[in-house]
């Protein structure tokens, strides 16, 4: 069975300003499957959004094209793409009720009454919103607007839809909220959702695949679980997730198994994408483990605690090494009686296969790996 067509796609796309100087895009290649919820992840400046405003049509190609069920779309005007919108800052009109502002994207297509009066109330349930229909914006609270952009974006039975960092403007324990909402809707309508974000914990909770972009390029492009798992690179594996970093020398290799030293000690790790001389090794805190067992295909490193936090579901240490890197370990809350204080001497590693080998100085990753406290979320 063969996979369906895309709904869309970038074909060597390329956005270029200042007469070509500076390149916000850069040959994008990237397909959308119908009813997929992709998510274009990455930090500001690195094209995400300026790929969306692209596909939107609020910005316009330099070169490639983008198709839309098969058809170029690169030089349609924007409210001919019959795409929905939902902006960060909710977009609504401040002098229209909610079901007016419902109501209006129906009424520009030239709707009936009656097909926009049912359009309305199935828009306001869809976001649970039942008896809100006469209030304005300012009325409801900021989760409440940006419900309400949701299902106007919605309401026209939109082709897609796309996000623009919609729940930037919320506090945290709404914006998980709102994530649990948007996934639910996606997932009963069926709807394709192009999301924009530079939240990686939101990118991982919410999507079918996520987009990595960095510098104006696309560097992985895949599962939550397997961006999370199988970093392609070292600017993937430090921007998805956390993850700890140490400097070190590969010296061989077996078995798929390379072999590393630095000042800290000897280390195993998978290769990805190197096999000799230089390295940086890759391990997230909840797969460091505290006095692990000695057996083949486990590294053990020696170190001492630094700091130790209560984080809510789990206890977190930091452990300095013999080589002064630090690295962070989440342990379970259950184990906190055993778990050592700051100055206690401890002894950490891991399985290989929780490990990754990464060449350090590969064109587009960090200058130099980030520091645990640096990885730790705002």
């Amino acid at each position: 069975m063969t996979d369906p067509a895309p709904f869309v796609r970038f074909q060597r796309v390329g956005k270029t300003y200042d007469g070509g100087a500076s390149a916000a895009v850069r040959d994008l290649d990237l397909d959308v499957a119908p009813g997929e919820f992709l998510t274009l992840l990455g930090p500001s400046g690195s094209g995400k959004t300026t790929t969306l405003m692209m596909l939107a049509g609020f910005e316009t190609p330099s070169t490639g094209a983008i198709l839309l069920e098969g058809e170029d779309i690169s030089r349609r005007p924007a409210h001919k793409r019959g795409l929905g919108m939902v902006f960060q800052n909710y977009a609504l009109f401040p002098h229209m009720s909610v079901a007016q502002n419902l109501a209006f994207p129906l009424q520009v297509r030239r709707m009936g009454r009656a097909e926009i009066k049912t359009r309305v109330e199935k828009a306001l349930a869809m976001v649970r919103l039942e008896g809100f229909g006469h209030r304005r914006p300012a009325q409801l609270s900021g989760g409440q607007q940006q419900r309400v952009a949701v299902a106007r974006a919605l309401v026209f039975e939109p082709k897609a839809v796309l996000m623009d960092e919609p729940l930037g403007a919320l506090d945290k324990s709404l914006r998980e909220q709102l994530q649990y909402e948007i996934s639910r809707i996606h997932r009963e309508l069926g709807v394709t959702v192009l999301y924009v974000t530079h939240d990686q914990s939101e990118a991982l909770t919410m999507s079918d695949r996520i987009a990595v972009f960095n510098k104006g390029r696309v560097e992985q492009c895949g599962t939550p679980d397997a961006l999370y798992d199988q970093p392609a690179n070292l600017f993937v594996a430090g921007f998805v997730g956390e993850n700890n970093f140490i400097a070190a020398d590969i010296g061989g290799s077996d078995d798929g198994h390379v072999h590393a030293t630095s000042p800290a000690g000897r280390m195993l790790a998978t290769p990805a994408g190197v096999h000799a001389g230089k390295a940086v090794i890759a391990v997230r805190p909840e797969r460091v483990l505290l006095e692990p067992a000695e057996a083949p295909h486990v590294t053990r490193l020696a170190g001492t605690v630094s700091e130790r936090y209560f984080a809510g579901d789990h206890v977190r240490l930091v452990v300095k090494l013999a080589s002064g890197e630090e690295v962070a370990v989440k342990a379970s809350r259950l184990d906190a009686e055993r778990l050592p204080d700051p100055g206690e001497d401890a002894i950490i590693g891991w399985r290989t296969a929780d490990a990754h080998a990464f060449p350090p100085d590969r064109p587009g990753a960090a200058a130099a790996p980030p520091s645990p406290k640096e990885l730790e979320p705002a």
